[in-house]
């Protein structure tokens, strides 16, 4: 495949706990790169622990973009996150720097790379507040309802009890007339903006991954995840923002800060549930033929990080595993 005028950039991708940050820092070091985060928590203040952000030493190692830029009950957006992703790699390119995306929320990494929702409305503060009273007095089945009546598809993609997508997708409908999954559609035929690597981290052997998933959380604990859940929950930030308080690492913990059960009950839920993330990510992951995939263990144990790294760097030099 010939080369490119596109930008060239590099993304590593994969399960939570299978070791991404920890490839992304390596990689930037060797290729003189820069990190931006690809993961819709950590760009969030103050939810640290549970949202496993590099630390200060890791972040003072190699820059960092796109960690800890939004207060915690503020609202942020795919398109929110898809400008500020483009200003930032656009800042690292105009330095002579390689981009190196770094996360696990790949509607955030194929938004940015194939550039979703481009022609979409901005929010609409009216028709939005409208919808929320209308679901506070009917249900959020009804406004489910309604977008099953103009939007099949997008209400077979989204559950009647995530508000905040079904109301995006009732006012993308109201403010153009045009269903938001055709939307997606226009913005997957658009041509690609990057001449992207991206690399996904793969387990042959899933308990592996299960085991780093249990020693991520009970790491997370020691740090403090609980307290910094309770100070988050006394501050009220989960009533306030929603996403915050869908957040895995917090919303397993509220009910044991509300007293409604006891600790080892909420880690045993927090540890299942950060399984079945991990599961959704090899999913969604998995169906993107722009992902070129190394495997992160030999079937037994884990590969040398050496060997990943090296894996990886073989990967970014054959310009045919581009986008």
């Amino acid at each position: 495949m010939p080369v490119t005028e596109k930008p060239r950039i590099l993304a590593v991708v994969g399960p939570t706990a299978g070791g991404k940050s920890a490839l992304a820092l390596a990689l930037a070091k060797r290729l003189d790169g820069e990190i931006v985060s690809c993961d819709s928590m950590q760009i969030y203040r103050e939810m640290d622990i549970g949202t496993a952000k590099p630390t200060p030493e890791e972040q003072g190692a190699v820059p960092h973009h796109l960690i800890d830029i939004v207060e915690p009950e503020a609202d942020f957006s795919v398109m929110d996150y898809v400008a500020a992703a483009e200003r930032a790699v656009t800042d690292i390119l105009s330095r002579g720097k390689l981009p190196i995306l770094c996360g696990g929320t790949g509607l955030y990494l194929d938004a940015f790379l194939r550039g979703a929702e481009p022609e979409t409305p901005g929010a609409d503060p009216e028709v939005r507040a409208a919808l929320h009273a209308l679901a506070a007095e009917k249900g959020n089945q009804h406004l489910h309802d309604l977008l099953r009546e103009v939007d099949p598809e997008s209400a077979d993609a989204i559950h009647p009890n995530n508000l905040r997508r079904v109301v995006r997708a009732l006012e993308i409908y109201r403010a153009t007339g045009v269903p938001k999954s055709e939307w997606d559609r226009r913005s997957c035929r658009q041509p690609d903006r990057y001449d992207a690597t991206v690399i996904g981290l793969a387990f042959t052997n899933r308990e592996l991954l299960y085991e780093r998933i249990e020693r991520r959380v009970d790491q997370m604990l020691a740090e403090g995840l609980v307290e910094e859940t309770e100070r988050l929950y006394r501050r009220g930030v989960f009533e306030v923002s929603g996403t915050a308080a869908g957040a895995i690492g917090y919303k397993e913990l509220l009910p044991y800060c509300k007293g409604e059960c006891e600790l080892e009950e909420a880690v045993a839920e927090l540890k299942t549930a950060t399984r079945r993330y991990a599961k959704r990510q090899l999913t969604w992951f998995g169906a993107k033929s722009y992902v070129k995939w190394i495997p992160a263990d030999d079937g037994k144990e884990m590969r040398k990080s050496e060997e990943i790294v090296n894996m990886s760097l073989e990967l970014f030099a054959n310009r045919d595993n581009m986008l």
